[in-house]
């Protein structure tokens, strides 16, 4: 007789292994990835490097210790591997090298600041990598004993885009290249520009050359968007811009032969919702920017979304030929692998299973392609393809411990929206689901907008349903994965299309027959918040909601968030000072005084990306209103608070939750 299976739990969060990031080693024998823990005596997370065999055994530990180990990245030989580490400094990481059969880790560099986009050179002589100087006020305030009890006096503030959520103020210094030898440890800065960021350094393959991403308006700041791509000697030296159309460029890489670059970016600046798309421009700049996937209306990213651990969009990687470009694509709640042909732009598949394909790269001779994937029911393992055969091996066994819970079922569903649009969602019944019973539901409303819900696993879900609710949730227009129309249908507005998808797919729910359309919640955050505090001003039909990190108010919110003047622009980019009106039409303030249904309102007290204000003034105007609230705030916590926080304020946040919704939905309430 098969065990009974437990449910879920908030603690569980402390159990889950999570690798961040990986690498196929050049002879496509091992997989170097750093696998983070989390400490559940000192609410610490951690992380250290593991290897897991392509061909037979168990993967094993290479570094150890409580100390983050994290960015693996193998030497071209396959005898080193460059990593980042904190643990001889815990708040200054630097670059580790490490020999492939252990052995001490050897401290390659020994600067201030922030590290970022490590990479070799192609001789394996030498790292370039991405680095943001810390300033000197701020190392006085470290090494000098007075400075460091005084604190900051004050701070001299002269650009607009000076936060950072998660980081807080940001530093005068900006991100440059820099280059550092791999045997001496000696550190090269290569661009030095007071106001341009230089980003995402990637060697050529003769190791001549370094291309970046640079933005190099009047004021990036008040045009964040305008990004170009420039190559500039490796040892440094004057910089050329490549004549590719301004608008972002994420990610780029080297054809084999050196003549090409390859990118992912946008055609056009401010217009957030239009297709990531493949590009590629001559290396010489004598061509302008050739668009490989203009005829295809899907979007090139890892934008599908979960709690435990984000998919990473990685550099379209070149065949060795040249002739093909490997990229993920967000869409229909997956985010999959795909071949594009350079000469025609034809897309094929690669991995098109449902779920998300996260960091992938392949061997040397591209023989075995490495990759992470993540499933409804799994968070992440490791796989690798046989690229001669199609055959798929997985190497890891992570969480092994879900195998004994019970998450319930989870049922696709395709449907018509109020405009005959299509609307993909899914439905989580709760273990051990009765049809006979009737069910009190939770709407779950995503974040962005432009992101996807999808088949990637969720713990806040499952822990819901574990409670006993029916747990859906859809993507309504204004995400990705369905095309630019869709994603671009609330350009200009929000709380119009999108507001009526989601009540056509409530209307959905609510008569399937083990739903009890009298116990409905509603919850999301971010943009998830601001769809719920913009629902309980236009309607009564949920009988409990919670609204999370919400946007309520975007006149208050222009300037004090991070992104400060720039979410103008899905509002018909016009200030509070031009259009004050339009700004207001959209906010859901504006439509709290008809709201009624009982409301928790959740934000984190150093959120800066919607402001702790904008829950005050939802909080505030429901207390004054009589409307039953509570507010909930978590201290030292940023945005993103579900992803990344501490995990006892994690664990929190989803019992908070789950009070809420059993005092308004359960049948037995008072």
């Amino acid at each position: 007789m098969s065990k009974k299976k437990r449910l879920i739990k908030a603690k569980d969060l402390y159990r889950f292994q999570l690798a961040t990031y990986a690498e196929l080693s050049p002879d496509g024998r091992q997989v170097v990835y750093a696998l983070q823990r989390v400490d559940a005596k000192s609410q610490k997370t951690y992380a250290n490097l593991w290897i897991a065999p392509v061909v037979g055994g168990e993967p094993w530990q290479l570094t150890v210790g409580d100390h983050v180990d994290s960015l693996p990245r193998w030497s071209p030989d396959g005898s080193r591997i460059a990593f980042l580490s904190n643990r001889d400094a815990e708040k200054q990481p630097q670059i580790y090298l490490i020999r492939f059969g252990g052995g001490e880790a050897q401290q390659l560099t020994d600067l201030k600041g922030e590290f970022a986009e490590v990479s070799w050179s192609p001789d394996g002589e030498a790292l370039a990598f991405q680095f943001r100087k810390k300033d000197q006020d701020a190392i006085e305030r470290e090494t000098e004993d007075k400075k460091k009890e005084l604190g900051i006096v004050a701070r001299e503030i002269d650009r607009v885009r000076y936060s950072l959520d998660g980081k807080g103020y940001l530093p005068k210094e900006r991100w440059h290249i820099w280059t550092v030898d791999a045997q001496s440890g000696k550190a090269t800065q290569l661009t030095d520009h007071a106001i341009y960021d230089e980003l995402r350094p990637c060697w050529a393959p003769d190791g001549k050359a370094l291309a970046f991403v640079s933005n190099h308006a009047q004021d990036p700041d008040l045009d964040p968007d305008r990004q170009d791509l420039f190559v500039m000697p490796a040892g440094g030296g004057k910089a050329r811009k490549l004549p590719a159309p301004p608008g972002p460029k994420p990610l780029h890489s080297w054809s084999p032969d050196g003549k090409w670059i390859a990118y992912v970016g946008q055609e056009g600046c401010g217009l957030w919702y239009k297709n990531e798309h493949l590009w590629i421009v001559r290396a010489d700049g004598k061509e302008d920017a050739r668009n490989l996937t203009a005829r295809h209306d899907f979007t090139i990213s890892a934008f599908t979304l979960n709690d435990t651990g984000s998919a990473k969009l990685m550099p379209p990687v070149w065949s060795k030929d040249g002739k093909r470009l490997y990229v993920q694509v967000s869409e229909h709640g997956s985010t999959t692998l795909r071949v594009v042909s350079v000469k025609h732009g034809n897309v094929e598949p690669v991995i098109e299973e449902q779920g998300v394909v996260g960091c992938f790269n392949f061997d040397a001779e591209q023989q075995t392609l490495f990759y992470f994937h993540g499933k409804l029911q799994d968070p992440v393992q490791l796989w690798v393809l046989d690229m001669a055969s199609g055959a798929t091996r997985q190497l890891t066994q992570l969480n092994a411990w879900l195998d004994e819970v019970d998450l319930g079922e989870v049922e696709e569903v395709w449907t018509k929206g109020p405009d005959n649009n299509h609307l993909q969602g899914w439905i989580l019944k709760p273990p051990r689901f009765d049809p006979e019973k009737s069910y009190p539901s939770i709407l779950e409303i995503h974040g962005g907008p432009l992101g996807q819900y999808g088949f990637y696993f969720m713990h806040e879900f499952y822990y819901l349903a574990a409670q006993g609710y029916i747990v859906h949730f859809t993507n309504p227009r204004g995400g990705i994965g369905y095309g630019e129309t869709h994603a671009g249908a609330i350009w200009g507005g929000w709380g119009d299309r999108d507001y009526a998808d989601l009540m056509a797919w409530t209307d959905y729910i609510a008569k399937l027959p083990y739903i009890d359309p009298a116990r409905m919640g509603v919850t999301g955050g971010s943009y998830g918040g601001y769809m719920t505090a913009w629902i309980i001003g236009h309607t009564g039909r949920f009988a409990a909601a919670v609204t999370q990190r919400c946007v309520s108010n975007l006149i208050s919110m222009w300037g004090s968030s991070d992104g400060n003047w720039v979410f103008q622009l899905p509002f018909g980019n016009q200030a509070p000072y031009q259009s004050i009106e339009r700004l207001w039409e959209s906010s859901p303030m504006k439509y709290i005084g008809n709201a009624k249904t009982p409301t928790l309102v959740i934000h984190s007290q150093n959120d800066l990306r919607c402001p702790i204000e904008q829950g005050q003034q939802v909080y505030v105007a429901l207390k004054t209103l009589g409307v039953d609230t509570g507010f909930i705030v978590f201290p030292d916590e940023p945005h993103g608070l579900s992803r990344v926080g501490r995990t006892d304020r994690r664990v929190a946040r989803l019992q908070h939750i789950r009070r809420w919704f059993d005092r308004y939905l359960k049948a037995d309430r008072d």
